[in-house]
């Protein structure tokens, strides 16, 4: 009781705290929400460009305006768009040479007068490159010279003292990550695409292929239907983890039915031992959900979820089995239990 307590009682002395930061909170979300009613064409245009690069996309900025284009420059990478960021000072000195002709700028710039980022207009616009800006004025020198100017208008900062870059760079990092979503939509970027780009960690296994993460045919219990469920259990066992059901076939070898280890119970607990010596096919699950092996393991959690079943046999488009997804290889894996039903 005493530990519920603590958890949610908030002591006087962090009250004002709680308050300055839930104010920072909605005044940044009212500036994005006051951006999003006033995004016009020229984002679309700004789309356009990105999606029509045959180049790279580089993004540059000073500051905390590049400190965000890194990371908008590294959400373009993973979503379709190759993209990298460069340093206004650095492509000053020297680093222009790795821009290509077929390249497309996205500078980021609240002011839209940064010394560093004017001084590259001109030789930006020499090289005849496509600028996209995203900044607060279009009036402002980077504003006047991009092909494409998102404006982010007139931002208070957050804070007490509104004086730390918080909402301007909240702002560009929205429209940052909105531009790259938008443009890999355009491009008709694929989640089997993303998954090349992430093959890491719990996000890259979700992204998988059913193919690479499933138990082969080698670590499945698999059986005839006309066995008897006796006979399927005393000879059809498996080294390694036990799965939690029998992938049953006919008489061709493809897919009849599945028998869990539930089925197994359900029978005991109804005391239907004369069952046993049956064939199997008369309490089997017939026609069971199955998945590819081209799916991507996330289809096959959908799946799990779904219909609330723990395995999930694979396969291939004549019905032949392949393998088996089991829940308890891919529990861990799902966006949350709440979102999944896993």
């Amino acid at each position: 009781m005493s530990t519920a307590l603590e958890c949610t009682v908030v002591p006087f002395a962090h009250l004002e705290q709680l308050r300055e930061a839930r104010a920072i909170l909605v005044s940044e979300g009212n500036a994005l929400g006051d951006l999003s009613r006033r995004l016009d064409v020229r984002f679309c245009v700004a789309v356009e460009l990105l999606a029509g690069c045959r180049g790279c996309v580089i993004v540059t900025g000073v500051g905390k305006a590049g400190l965000i284009g890194q990371k908008v420059a590294a959400t373009l990478s993973s979503t379709g768009t190759r993209s990298y960021f460069l340093h206004p000072t650095e492509a000053l000195h020297g680093d222009l040479g790795c821009v290509g002709c077929d390249d497309v700028w996205m500078i980021f710039s609240n002011s839209g007068e940064t010394e560093e980022v004017t001084r590259l207009l001109p030789i930006i616009r020499g090289q005849r490159q496509a600028i996209i800006a995203v900044t607060a004025s279009d009036a402002s020198t980077l504003g006047a010279q991009a092909d494409a100017t998102i404006c982010l208008g007139r931002l208070i900062e957050a804070g007490a003292h509104g004086l730390a870059p918080s909402t301007s760079t909240t702002a560009m990092l929205a429209v940052g990550d909105a531009l790259a979503l938008v443009s890999s939509q355009l491009k008709q970027f694929t989640p089997r695409q993303f998954a090349t780009f992430h093959p890491g960690g719990s996000l890259g296994r979700r992204l998988a292929s059913v193919r690479d993460v499933m138990r082969p045919l080698d670590q499945v219990r698999i059986a005839a239907e006309s066995a008897t469920i006796r006979e399927v259990f005393v000879s059809h066992s498996r080294p390694g983890r036990r799965t939690g059901a029998v992938i049953l076939v006919d008489e061709r070898g493809c897919l009849s039915g599945l028998f869990t280890d539930s089925d197994l119970a359900r029978l005991l607990e109804q005391r239907r031992d004369d069952q046993f010596d049956r064939p199997i096919s008369e309490v089997m699950t017939v026609r069971p959900m199955t998945v590819g092996p081209d799916a991507i393991l996330e289809e096959a959690l959908q799946l799990l979820g779904a219909k609330h079943v723990s395995e999930l046999p694979v396969v291939d488009a004549d019905g032949l089995p392949l393998g088996m997804i089991d829940i308890t290889d891919v529990i861990g894996l799902g966006r949350s239990e709440k979102e999944s039903g896993t």
